[in-house]
């Protein structure tokens, strides 16, 4: 099919956005291919609808696991083979996977850049047939971007791989800088093609607004601008303190942040994005994915990490081309608080070691074991045991993320799944055997089919209903053919994941780079100070933003916050030399009192006439002798 008819017929759209055509042909021609688009920008049709349009496999790599699950999903909703490989799914399940990859009818196949360090996953993408390789929020395979992710320096092993097929890089941010770095660390070919939609919103208006009570703030701007509405703010805490106070100021509300279940998650997202509350309060764990095209505001209460952050937040806003607002709320507090993040932000070597060590104790590792293992971590508990920073911890994984000690993942959702690992036979010899698990085993077979080929998602209160028994009962019951060695069972899990990549070491083994520590913390201060620049110099917003990405010589906005107040003060100067033409006018034909002066002027207001015969009278242009005004 052609790329057209693709996108008609799985897409149901019957034209490109600007710039996919150009894109999707450029891979179809077989070139390395860099693609910046805005957010919103669509840019999962570059890689799916040419991967589509050619025989085999699209690998695509991103760090957003989420969003990936998403992508998959919908997907399979348009009838297309797609699965995702990510952590905390057991080394069966993504050994079936890898499986269907090569010998099935899979299309996609998606990999957080963790899994590109496992030899196993390495060694099944060589015997895939793979027409593209796609790469998502390249800007993290940059030191130079905002949010540099060490795994992904391993996409390169794949063209090592499959050194013939293209790849195609992208990502909604990226500085010059950052631009050149992706080309060379993805090792692009010299004919390459490099596709940027300019960064410029029009229809968004960015506005700072300086001020000692945000709350107040906040407020006003929920209730004069129409439309739902983004609020940003750095802690969990923060995001359910501020829902209560929107709520209880008559505007309805939700929070939003990692740490709530993905249920609840869901259900407060739906909320929102069904225009059934205005305002979602979240942590920057929100917005990855979500296409709300009338969002009206998004606000910053406190400042973000960089500009990219920033462009990429508040350009949630107004994607339907409507008029739409990005809101940065600033204090002079905001300053200090920056300066104490950044410090806050950069362990010491010690630090790092002290984590790694009581991450150990936290999973009685020994010495020389757990390389390959998976674990559940929840960082609020861990620093709360062992009385450590959330902020350096944090920073401290990623550090040891960096020199592949270990890998830390976001947060997903993985609903509880099975397969019988026996055969039907030999399953049915069991039944014989333990009549007393028949019926569970029957209601199992019933319900779920293909078993016995792959894992199938379950919903154990579903079983619970099928089978009479409690939730507890069915997963007793499923733990129990799992150690029968039966089943294999993989129960749901919602929390973040902390990989081992090499055994454990001891403190004198812990090699720490420092220089790369040193390295990050010149990178930081730069993003902050572009921040703080943004925040304090008077200067056309759109046009400090565009500058940052490296699109000079643009023009004003006209729309932000700047450029309204030399508007503002443009028309007051126009008015002041209007009136001022008519006064002297006045004066020219007879002298005149204050008042006869005042009632004869029918432009300005009072406050604006006085002070034109003020700058008259400095000026020496008229004169006054007490009572009368005259040339």
């Amino acid at each position: 099919m052609t790329i057209h008819r693709i996108l008609q017929q799985y897409w149901k759209h019957d034209t490109f956005r600007p710039l996919q055509e150009e894109i999707i042909n450029s891979v179809l021609d077989g070139h390395d291919t860099l693609a910046l688009l805005p957010t919103g920008g669509g840019k999962s049709i570059c890689f799916q609808v040419p991967a589509m349009a050619m025989e085999g496999i699209c690998i695509v790599v991103s760090p957003l696991i989420a969003l990936m699950k998403d992508q998959v999903e919908n997907l399979k909703a348009k009838g297309i083979e797609a699965v995702a490989i990510v952590s905390g799914m057991g080394k069966r399940e993504i050994d079936i996977a890898l499986d269907n990859c090569i010998y099935g009818p899979v299309k996609f196949l998606y990999l957080s850049p963790e899994r590109l360090l496992s030899e196993l996953v390495r060694e099944r993408v060589r015997y895939m047939k793979v027409n593209l390789i796609a790469i998502d929020e390249a800007h993290c395979i940059s030191q130079w971007g905002y949010d540099f992710r060490p795994p992904y320096l391993h996409v390169a092993d794949l063209r090592e791989i499959h050194p013939e097929v293209p790849v195609l890089a992208l990502t909604a941010t990226a500085t010059g800088d950052v631009k050149e770095d992706i080309q060379q660390k993805l090792l692009f070919a010299k004919d390459a093609k490099v596709f940027q939609k300019s960064f410029e919103r029009k229809n968004l208006s960015y506005v700072v607004q300086y001020t000692e009570d945000k709350l107040c703030k906040l407020l006003d701007i929920a209730n004069g601008v129409k439309g739902s509405g983004i609020i940003y703010v750095r802690s969990r805490k923060e995001t359910a303190e501020l829902a209560k106070f929107y709520n209880d100021n008559g505007i309805a509300a939700e929070n939003y942040h990692a740490g709530l279940s993905m249920d609840e998650r869901s259900r407060r997202q739906q909320l929102w994005m069904q225009n059934q509350v205005q305002v979602i309060v979240a942590t920057n764990a929100f917005g990855m994915g979500i296409d709300k095209p009338d969002v009206r505001f998004v606000i910053h209460k406190d400042m973000p990490e960089s500009l990219e952050a920033y462009y990429q937040e508040a350009g949630r806003a107004g994607r339907d081309e409507q008029k739409a607002y990005g809101v940065l709320l600033y204090s002079a507090y905001d300053k200090q608080k920056q300066e104490r993040k950044y410090q806050n932000s950069f362990p010491s070597v010690d630090e790092i070691k002290q984590v790694y060590h009581y991450l150990a104790n936290q999973y009685q590792l020994a010495y020389g074991a757990g390389a390959g293992l998976s674990f559940d971590f929840d960082i609020t508990a861990f620093c709360a045991r062992f009385k450590l920073d959330i902020f350096k911890t944090l920073n401290s994984l990623k550090f040891l993320e960096q020199d592949e000690y270990l890998s830390f993942n976001e947060s997903v959702f993985l609903p509880s799944r099975f397969r019988f690992i026996i055969s039907s036979e030999r399953l049915y010899n069991f039944q014989i055997a333990n009549s007393g698990w028949d019926a569970f085993v029957k209601t199992l077979l019933r319900s779920y089919g293909g078993s016995f080929e792959d894992y199938v998602h379950i919903k154990e209160f579903e079983l619970a209903k099928r089978t009479g028994m409690s939730v507890q009962q069915v997963i007793e019951g499923m733990r129990q053919l799992h150690d029968y060695k039966i089943i294999s069972y993989l129960q749901q899990t919602d929390q973040p994941q902390v990989t081992y990549l090499q055994p454990r070491l001891t403190a004198d083994e812990l090699f720490i780079n420092k220089a790369y520590i040193e390295e990050r913390k010149a990178i930081y201060r730069q993003k902050i100070e572009a921040v703080l620049a943004y925040a304090i110099h008077k200067k056309c917003r759109s046009q400090m933003l565009l500058s940052y990405f490296d699109e000079e010589n643009t023009r004003k906005c006209g729309v932000c916050d700047v450029c309204l107040e030399e508007r503002r003060q443009q028309n007051a100067e126009d008015i002041l030399d209007i009136i001022s033409n008519q006064i002297l006018e006045q004066l020219s034909n007879e002298p005149s009192t204050i008042t006869a002066l005042i009632k004869s002027i029918n432009k300005g207001n009072d406050k604006q006439k006085i002070e034109a015969l003020r700058l008259l009278l400095d000026a020496g242009s008229i004169k006054a002798d007490g009572e009368r005004y005259y040339i």
